[in-house]
């Protein structure tokens, strides 16, 4: 996951044998290397003045690309809702040339982000309220013979103050080749090992995902009040053989057939662990997770230092996704019934303290939920966004006080993340929610899907960068300015001509 932000090696003499080359000497060095010219493309060349081998630098991201000045149209093409096919007729290239300039996109997204993340290590953060989440996305089959399905998880985290994403994380490794994987797995026993002590235990194989496709008992919630919900979610995770894996693939799905899927777990584990190398000089940090046991697992693991010396909380929260127009605004009309009430008895109190009033009043009287009596309390003012919302505090040691704890209750949301959920569907065509037919016994097919994990992968971090460092706000600012990692809203040209 932290690969792209490692620092890319200088340029140096690639003749082995030199000097300037054992010496790790770069390029430009005064006394080891001249200019030399340059290509017919106009990159620099240069003479080593040890061995005398003269060799050229790439110094343009776009070279030998033909028409590259159509590249900044097909970068806001695709984060605009517009499909490969669409791309290459607007912008008068063949669909080959699209796909070309997705992989391209993608490398100088990802170098452009490194380049501003790795100051994330020591900008100093007072607080982040980070919201997180997870989506699925459809990958299309490629034979008519075998027409399931692949469908993979992307974990994300949002700052909701600033709507800064710091990752959207997929289930799928794409540099591991099945075959070989399958392979060494047979080698080393793992088919008959327990998952931890597997070579290869982050990976489904197989065997591993026909079994559990044959026994999976995957249900979705019933539905009905915020209550049932909770319990609903309670009870699926309970079901589970293992309770902090949220995966249960079913018989109309399959494995990638490049590329690899991995556990989501570990992706969640890794996604957690990522956050807590990238940004380091935090002073407090407040997650507010969905209610999925798998992202709890890896939070509370990943953060277990920060939360025992208490310069980390985390919440679940719950949200009824469900409702209508109109159940939305019945529910925030009776909410808003209450709390004006409560407001004309504490004139003296701004709507903030009102809120947090009417929170203290129910943190005396919390429902426990669940196995392990999680004590959720319902939000007393909802939005229409999250109308009827619940909070369970996951890490509440009795050290804080009623002030204290009705503040961290009522700053608890998913808006960040699921405004950049929102933002992916609407915005990638690839990427949006497929329609279910019925006469296809539930497996679904959508001629916007990608065919190859790895290109929902690469969108992802396009989408990210393009949120986090072009997109503005109704503020005038983007999500990075926000943050303190950039000073205007950039243009997409400027990040296709970075480096």
């Amino acid at each position: 996951m932290a690969s792209f932000l490692a620092q890319k090696a200088e340029a140096k003499c690639p003749v082995e044998t030199c000097s300037n080359h054992t010496g790790n000497v770069p390029v430009g060095t005064k006394g080891a290397y001249a200019a030399f010219g340059k290509t017919a493309i106009g990159n620099q060349r240069w003479k080593c003045l040890s061995c005398k081998k003269t060799f050229s630098v790439n110094s343009k991201p776009t070279a030998r690309q033909r028409q590259a000045s159509k590249n900044r149209l097909i970068f806001k093409l695709l984060v605009n809702k517009s499909p490969m096919a669409r791309i290459a007729e607007i912008a008068e290239v063949n669909t080959a040339t699209v796909f070309h300039r997705l992989d391209f996109i993608h490398r100088q997204c990802q170098a452009f982000t490194a380049d501003r993340e790795r100051s994330l290590i020591t900008l100093p953060i007072e607080r982040l309220y980070i919201s997180t989440d997870r989506q699925d996305y459809l990958v299309n089959w490629t034979t008519r013979k075998n027409r399931r399905n692949v469908v993979l998880s992307a974990v994300a985290s949002v700052d909701n103050n600033t709507g800064y994403c710091f990752g959207t994380h997929l289930n799928f490794d794409p540099t591991l080749d099945p075959a070989v994987v399958e392979q060494e797995a047979a080698a080393f026993g793992d088919h008959g090992a327990p998952l931890c002590h597997r070579r290869h235990a982050r990976v489904w194989l197989q065997a591993d995902h026909d079994d559990a496709s044959k026994r999976s008992l995957r249900k979705k919630p019933i539905g009905g009040s915020l209550d049932a919900l909770i319990d609903d979610a309670y009870a699926i995770a309970q079901s589970r053989d293992d309770i902090e894996d949220p995966e249960a693939p079913n018989d109309d799905e399959k494995l990638p057939d490049s590329g690899m899927q991995t556990r989501l777990e570990y992706t969640l584990y890794g996604h957690f662990l990522y956050l807590r190398g990238l940004v380091r000089n935090v002073g407090k940090w407040r997650f507010f997770l969905d209610q999925d046991s798998g992202i709890r697992a890896a939070c509370l693991a990943a953060f277990h230092d920060e939360i025992r010396d208490r310069s980390c909380d985390a919440f679940f929260v719950r949200i009824s996704k469900g409702l209508t127009i109109d159940q939305k605004r019945k529910a925030i009309e009776k909410a808003r019934e209450y709390f004006d009430e409560t407001a004309s008895i504490h004139p003296e109190l701004d709507r903030t303290g009102v809120v947090r009033l009417l929170i203290k009043e129910r943190l005396k009287a919390l429902k426990p939920k669940g196995k392990w009596n999680d004590r959720w309390l319902e939000h007393p003012l909802p939005t229409m966004s999250e109308p009827e919302k619940a909070v369970c505090h996951l890490t509440d040691y009795g050290d804080y006080d009623l002030d204290h704890l009705a503040s961290l209750y009522n700053k608890a949301t998913l808006h960040g993340v699921d405004s950049l959920f929102n933002q992916i569907r609407r915005r990638v065509s690839m990427l949006e929610r497929p329609i279910h037919s019925q006469g296809n016994a539930g497996r679904v097919w959508s001629g916007y899907a990608p065919y190859d994990p790895a290109q929902a992968a690469r969108m992802l971090d396009i989408i990210r960068t393009a949120h986090n460092y072009v997109l503005v706000g109704e503020d005038g600012k983007t999500p990075a300015m926000r943050l303190g990692l950039a000073k205007a809203p950039l243009d997409y040209g400027d990040i296709i001509h970075f480096g």
